[in-house]
């Protein structure tokens, strides 16, 4: 994207999940609060799963306590029953950092939905929307045939997406074959088409965001802290939590809510499906699958600062390289 000479730079910590982003971002506004000339932090969360209401412990959701220490933005503004998209959370995130700049505060974004940082900073793609009654329809061959099957077709279409996919990861293989039904063309391609929206000259080029990139020395401790973090949350009572999400009516496991990691695991566990060790190995196994996912996307940012969540002063060090890029804000 564009960006003028004189855009303002905002620190993006960015990172998988378990790598310490939350004690990074609230460490960094304790210090701004405490400094002689200090300056308010506000956090914009870059989190598809914490954007839903309800959702708080399987989410890792930030707690009372640590959002009454700083200001959290986009956390809590969706219903689970209701769709929120990279598009929403690109204007939503743009308007809320504006708004955060005007009151001559810090934006500071944190998140690992890496899909929502390359739309904030590098703009959206010519995509068909969402078709209720073409999900309809391959959730239906889905359950006759399974998932596998449809990965297999989508593997005739579009076989650079499929490459990519796992054949159960029901999801992302219905929206690639939902995008091949209705635009006739693979998402491959389309993804890689040049942008023809007005995503280069808009408001975004007021920004320079900057990366800083929480990422594991030794991927084994990142897999050792999910598997400690599941299982404080299955402590914590989150499959009461779940209980209390289908206890509503209205949610059913297709919905991007509840195909959250944990949560669509949890789900299976409450319909009998699997047993309670093995939704717990697979909880812990799917959150291993997402950090790989979300660290394959950092690694494909040349421009990112790297920080090793796996040191001991891992969090010195984050704060110190969001301090850099907030001085130079002037």
């Amino acid at each position: 994207m564009k960006q003028s000479s004189e855009a303002l730079p905002i620190a993006c910590l960015l990172g998988p999940t378990a790598s310490g982003k939350t004690a990074a971002a609230l460490m960094y506004a304790a210090a701004q609060a405490s400094a002689a000339h200090a300056r308010t932090v506000e956090i914009v969360s870059v989190d598809s799963a914490l954007v839903y209401r309800g959702m708080d412990i399987g989410t890792a959701k930030p707690s009372a306590e640590e959002r009454a220490a700083a200001t959290h933005h986009l956390i809590d503004i969706v219903d689970p029953a209701e769709a929120y998209s990279a598009a929403n959370f690109r204007a939503d995130a743009l308007r809320v950092t504006g708004e955060i700049v005007a009151r001559g505060n810090i934006p500071l974004l944190v998140g690992g939905t890496m899909l929502y940082y390359k739309a904030l900073t590098q703009g959206l793609n010519d995509l068909p929307g969402a078709d209720p009654a073409v999900r309809a329809q391959l959730d239906a061959e889905a359950a006759r045939d399974g998932w596998p099957a449809l990965h297999a077709r989508l593997a005739q279409v579009d076989p650079a997406t499929a490459a990519r996919l796992a054949p159960n990861d029901s999801q992302r293989i219905q929206r690639a074959l939902e995008i091949f039904m209705l635009s006739g063309q693979p998402m491959s391609a389309l993804l890689a088409a040049p942008r023809t929206n007005a995503a280069r000259e808009d408001e975004a080029a007021r920004y320079r965001f900057v990366p800083i990139a929480l990422e594991p020395s030794d991927r084994g401790v990142l897999h050792k802290r999910i598997e400690r973090r599941f299982d404080a949350m299955l402590a914590a009572g989150f499959i009461d939590e779940v209980k209390a999400l289908r206890a509503r009516g209205d949610l059913d496991p297709n919905l991007p809510s509840m195909r959250c990691v944990g949560y669509r695991q949890a789900w299976e566990y409450l319909d009998g499906a699997i047993d309670y060790a093995t939704m717990r190995d697979k909880g812990v196994f799917a959150t291993r699958q997402l950090c790989k996912r979300q660290l394959t996307w950092l690694r494909a940012m040349p421009e990112r600062i790297v920080v090793d969540c796996c040191a001991a002063d891992a969090t010195a060090h984050a704060v110190a390289a969001i301090s850099a890029v907030a001085h130079a804000q002037g």
